[in-house]
């Protein structure tokens, strides 16, 4: 009994940072705290923070692209193949296009949405 009320008292730690989108307001945030601290942002918890937003939002991503191929629709943008150089996004061009947000939009506009935007623009149909 003890272990399950320990167990669900830790999901209701865990849930709500899991499930609430991150803005682009936030990540820019995080980021650019980060690349302030340098070479002491080496053992921070948010470049893991960072890391686990990007990496599920591009899994996300490439599922909704594969779905609609498969189910004959046009996606909403046609990126390279995984792994190619070409579907690569680089670190600094990809801030760059989430800086360019306005700072009103930024706040409410999540990562997700900011990301498929520039998807779409980097790699339209």
């Amino acid at each position: 009994m003890r272990a399950i009320k320990l167990t669900f008292a830790l999901t209701l730690v865990v849930l709500p940072a899991t499930a609430q989108a991150m803005s682009v307001a936030e990540f820019l945030a995080k980021a650019n705290a980060l690349k302030a601290k340098g070479i002491m942002a080496i053992g921070s918890p948010d470049i893991g923070l960072l890391k686990t937003e990007m990496e599920m939002i591009g899994a996300a991503y490439r599922t909704d692209v594969e779905g609609a191929r498969a189910a004959g629709r046009t996606p909403h943008s046609c990126p390279p193949p995984k792994g190619s150089a070409k579907a690569k996004l680089g670190g600094k061009a990809f801030l760059a296009d989430l800086q360019a947000i306005p700072a009103a939009q930024a706040r409410t506009t999540s990562m997700k949405d900011a990301f498929y935007a520039i998807m779409r623009k980097r790699f339209p149909c």
